[in-house]
Formats: structure tokens, sequence, C-alpha cells
């Protein structure tokens, strides 16, 4: 299901019919210990959620990734960044100078 545009949303009138909450995506990660051996993967398939951010890390276009993995979605494209957006926030991270 999805929301109706978010406050701040700059795609306006479009976005309630392309905008997933924060939640929605999320809720397309799951991380099952029976299932890849417990890594976070892209729901109903065992497509871990790094190799799609590793994709992006190396430049491939959301659009390559889709053609590389036919049975992803762009929307899980943006939950595996949702994803990595959250541990992000929920740790510290210590950088030396």
């Amino acid at each position: 299901m999805f929301s109706p545009p978010q406050a701040g949303c700059l795609r306006g009138r479009a976005c309630y019919y392309t905008c997933m909450s924060h939640e929605e995506l999320l809720d397309r990660v799951t991380v099952d210990p029976r299932v890849c051996a417990g890594k976070p993967c892209v729901r109903g398939t065992r497509i871990y959620i790094a190799i799609i951010l590793d994709a992006l890390a190396e430049g491939l276009s959301p659009q390559e990734i889709l053609d590389h993995y036919p049975s992803l979605q762009v929307e899980d494209i943006r939950a595996a960044v949702a994803y990595a957006a959250e541990l992000a926030r929920e740790n510290v991270w210590k950088i030396t100078a």
C-alpha cells in the first residue's frame, strides 16, 4: 500500500502513487537465520542488501541493477538504501584523523 505524499515531498501529487514510507521500505528487507545465514536480504529473495549497496557504490544505476536482477523492483533498491541509512543512524562510527 502506498502512502500519501510526505511533508516536504518535492514530487507532489505523483508521490501519492510512487512514494513508500520509510517503514514500508524497511518491510521489504528481511533478516532470517534460516535464509542466507541471517544476512539482510530483499524479502522473498536471496539477494543480499550488501550486493545492492555494492552495486550502487560501484556506480551502477538502479536500472542496471534491475537488469542484472530481474526479480527486484526499484522499491527494493530504495529499501536497501533505507536499511543502510537506518544502520548508519544506529551506529557510531569512529574515524581516525
